[in-house]
């Protein structure tokens, strides 16, 4: 046999591969197939039940958009009605508060010409009895220095005659 090459061997490994393709066929990949194709079939049902659940969902979902957007509507009007009213309530307040702070005004200013009145007559009254002590002083110590001057005369006679 040229280049030691035995047509037997090739037939033998031809059908020991044979063998095997045909063993890890049904073994590995006849399984796997199936495997493969139930779960293939599995998504395709989750698929179509997903589908008609988004179907589903889609259509809850517009239904709530749709009663949100009433009461949305029904909420703005709420929300007008309620500043309209707060409005009217905060007119009322301000109101009353302005009469308030008018007789508060008028109160304070009824007790500030009081007060003031007070103040003057005791001030009037401290200006005389002040004068009446400046007077007092002033007529003592006029009268203390003419006492003064009389004992000073009175000395430098007694020294001149002496």
């Amino acid at each position: 046999m040229p280049l030691n090459i035995d047509i037997q061997q090739i037939l033998l490994h031809m059908l020991n591969f044979t063998i095997l393709f045909f063993a890890l066929y049904f073994l590995l990949y006849k399984p796997i197939r199936n495997f493969n194709s139930k779960r293939d079939k599995y998504f395709k049902e989750m698929e179509k039940k997903t589908g008609g659940a988004m179907e589903e969902a889609n259509k809850i979902k517009k239904e709530y958009e749709e009663k949100i957007a009433a009461v949305g509507d029904e909420a703005e009007k709420i929300i007008a009605a309620a500043e309209e009213q707060a409005s009217k309530k905060s007119d009322m307040i301000i109101s009353n508060a302005k009469q308030e702070a008018n007789s508060i005004i008028l109160k304070a200013k009824t007790r500030a010409n009081k007060e003031k009145s007070a103040i003057l007559s005791s001030a009037n009254k401290e200006i005389r009895e002040l004068a009446e002590q400046a007077a007092e002083k002033i007529v003592i110590e006029g009268t203390l220095e003419s006492y003064e001057s009389f004992l000073e005369a009175v000395e430098n006679t007694n020294e001149e005659k002496n």
